[in-house]
């Protein structure tokens, strides 16, 4: 066996049935019997669970002879006692399955009850399918999951993996199995039109977040480095259209697909953008999308000895650079081009106005650290480094 780096090694694999299309949403029953799911638990937000989307595709399931249970108890960054909630109501119920519809967070809480449920009571516990740990090879396979996502940002629909909040540490836990990937997304992009801009804005950047880190990311993946150069394309010809004019349905579906390629290219691995805002989510409840915009700069110009030359293709790609100018013009142009995406969605600029404050810096940086998502950034930090990333983010230093 070689251990040339200049040879390709790895095990990719590629995510599921999905399908995507307006008025994709009335195929719900059918994709539920397809994975033998009869009293599936429609797991969603209270945000959503009295609207019309929710309650109609509610009818539409019960009239096509499912029974379903609604369950809406969840945080937007969500916890451990959401899973627990959901796993009661799924039992009490007697659920052979989940529906997960909504945003990230619904996704998430889910495919986490999914799995939780499937084990026995005195069994593997949550926190157990940490990433990076091998548990859940003794685990029991999760339920099946239909995924319906109604934001375009997290990609949740299209991963194996979810995030969510152990209190018991205040920290973000990010949970993997491979039986969480969804069995069938229903990608219906006429559920997202009524998403406001701000959310629009805020998931559309957690979306080129996911792009941006898994095509950066050291590790070998030409598959998930083709899907995340065509993502950054989506993102960068339809975010500001689908900000701009919510009911633009063209947009919003290349948005939508654009956040399952992010979530399918991230198994290449994530980095440093992803893990400052875990910890910030877990400590200030922060919009995730909105925080990995925040970070975004900064974390590329602590990268740019690393991907200089990588942005610089992207940049030849979308069209923000002139072919022929050197790599470093080519980097520039991909930074300021994330900088004017910012300042056009008035996102903050600094942690400062994120409410993030100096005295957890330490707190912060060996949380992040920590995270599972630096492993992939492409140069190596330490807690002295993320906290050298936390002062500049803080003080909006980009010298």
């Amino acid at each position: 066996m070689t251990n040339d780096p200049a040879v390709l090694r790895g095990t990719w694999s590629f995510p599921t049935t999905i399908w995507f299309g307006a008025g994709k949403i009335s195929m719900l029953a059918r994709a539920c019997k397809t994975l033998g799911i009869t009293k599936p638990l429609f797991v969603t937000d209270p945000g959503l669970a009295g609207l019309e989307m929710v309650t109609a595709a509610l009818a539409a399931a019960e009239a096509d002879g499912l029974q379903t249970t609604l369950f809406s108890d969840i945080k937007p960054n969500p916890v451990s006692a959401n899973i627990s909630a959901g796993m009661a109501a799924l039992r009490a119920a007697d659920c052979d399955g989940v529906i997960a519809f909504g945003g990230g967070s619904s996704l998430d809480v889910g495919k986490t009850i999914a799995l939780a449920a499937a084990q026995s009571e005195d069994g593997i516990s949550l926190w157990e399918f940490e990433e990076g740990r091998k548990d859940w090879q003794r685990a029991e396979p999760p339920l099946p999951i239909v995924a319906i996502p109604t934001t375009a940002g997290t990609g949740s629909e299209t991963g194996r993996s979810t995030v969510v909040l152990n209190e018991a540490t205040h920290h973000k836990v990010i949970l993997t199995h491979p039986g969480m990937m969804p069995g069938i997304v229903i990608a219906d992009p006429e559920l997202t039109l009524g998403l406001p801009a701000h959310i629009t804005a805020a998931t559309g950047m957690d979306a080129l977040a996911h792009c941006l880190e898994a095509y950066c990311s050291p590790f070998d993946n030409p598959l998930c480095d083709g899907v995340a150069l065509e993502g950054m394309r989506l993102v960068h010809e339809n975010l500001t259209i689908a900000v701009d004019d919510g009911s633009n349905l063209a947009a919003r579906s290349n948005m939508l697909a654009a956040a399952a390629m992010g979530s399918t290219a991230f198994q290449k691995g994530l980095g440093a953008i992803h893990a400052m805002s875990h910890p910030i989510g877990a400590l200030y409840d922060s919009h995730h999308g909105l925080t990995n915009a925040v970070v975004m700069p900064y974390v590329l110009k602590r990268n740019r000895a690393a991907i200089e030359t990588g942005l610089a293709r992207v940049s030849n790609y979308l069209g923000l650079a002139r072919h022929g100018e050197d790599a470093a013009a080519g980097f520039d142009a991909f930074l300021n081009w994330t900088l004017e995406l910012r300042a056009q969605f008035d996102m903050p600029h600094t942690l400062a106005e994120l409410g993030v404050e100096p005295n957890r810096f330490d707190e912060l940086a060996e949380m992040a650290a920590a995270d599972p998502t630096a492993l992939a950034n492409p140069v190596a930090l330490d807690a002295a480094g993320f906290r050298q990333l936390f002062e500049t983010a803080y003080a909006g230093d980009l010298s």
